[in-house]
């Protein structure tokens, strides 16, 4: 089976930008290729697991969603790396209720594990927010890690108050693991 390095898409692989779904507003995080680099390198793969509750609200469609995708693979083949796999939820709570793919809740984590071969007690959840870590939790992965972002001052001390780590950047998460 595989190892995976889950990976929330909005403020941990690219900039926050409040719904986004203009491709030409991607900017890839400082540093999150050289990280993604060594994710691979230390045998895990790539999986992004994002809420894009902007579909379900009428924002946007979801091919909005995969042209923004495609531009984070092009930025990141730049630098020779690459996304091993897109997972997105596209409704809102307040538009479709409960779903079991929106994080917290583990569906996307689930799906990509089955698509992947993914042994998900091996794997680790990086997230911005705690419903990213909420959500490897609930699917069993070992550990998730709270990355610097606007979210930073206000849920990283929640985070660790429940059990997760802190790393600022990807490539910190990745030298973490070896502690785990």
């Amino acid at each position: 089976m595989n190892k995976a390095i889950f990976l929330d898409r909005d403020g941990v692989v690219n900039y926050d930008v409040r719904y986004c779904h203009e491709p030409e507003k991607i900017e890839l995080k400082p540093g999150f290729a050289e990280g993604l680099k060594a994710l691979h390198e230390a045998g895990f793969l790539a999986i992004v697991v994002t809420n894009q509750g902007g579909i379900a609200l009428g924002m946007y469609e979801a091919d909005a969603v995969r042209a923004c995708h495609a531009r984070i693979q092009e930025l990141l083949g730049l630098s020779g790396e690459k996304i091993d796999g897109f997972y997105f939820c596209p409704h809102h709570q307040k538009v479709n209720g409960d779903c079991s793919c929106r994080k917290p809740r583990p569906g996307l984590l689930f799906k990509a594990a089955r698509d992947f071969d993914i042994d998900v007690t091996n794997s680790f959840m990086v997230g911005d927010r705690i419903s990213d870590l909420e959500a490897g939790r609930n699917a069993g992965c070992r550990q998730g890690f709270l990355v610097d972002s606007f979210y930073w001052e206000t849920h990283a001390p929640k985070a660790l108050k429940a059990g997760f780590d802190t790393a600022r950047t990807v490539l910190e998460v990745v030298k973490k693991i070896n502690s785990y």
